[in-house]
């Protein structure tokens, strides 16, 4: 079975795909708070699904990393806005503290599996 790359440089692939199942990189996004952040992040996981032929309402599961569960809500409130939740399609997902991201100013990194 071959895989396919997206995004592709010398240290990792924004996203892999093998047959049916997508896997995306932890994804991140520059902004003030996590609102901003968040909304950042889920428009790149978009753009992502899309070039893999798929969408939001085809994602299986999510690992969402937070340097702060005081933003818990916060994230939840974009991430209520963005899954698709109206065709029936929420996926499972973690939610996890993390000491920090690979960058300081990064407040949350989501990394997520779909259907393509």
């Amino acid at each position: 079975m071959s895989i396919k790359r997206i995004e592709q440089n010398s240290r990792l692939s924004e996203a892999s795909q093998s047959g049916n199942l997508l896997i995306l990189a932890g994804q991140v996004s520059s902004g003030a708070n996590i609102t901003e952040q968040a909304q950042g992040l889920f428009k790149n996981i978009d753009a992502l699904l899309a070039k893999a032929g798929t969408d939001k309402s085809k994602v299986i599961y999510a690992n969402i990393y937070l340097t702060d569960m005081a933003n818990y809500e916060g994230f939840n409130k974009v991430w209520d806005e963005w899954v698709a939740s109206d065709k029936g399609q929420v996926p499972s997902r973690a939610a996890l503290q993390v000491v920090r991201l690979a960058k300081p100013e990064w407040l949350v990194e989501v990394q997520l599996f779909a259907a393509v």
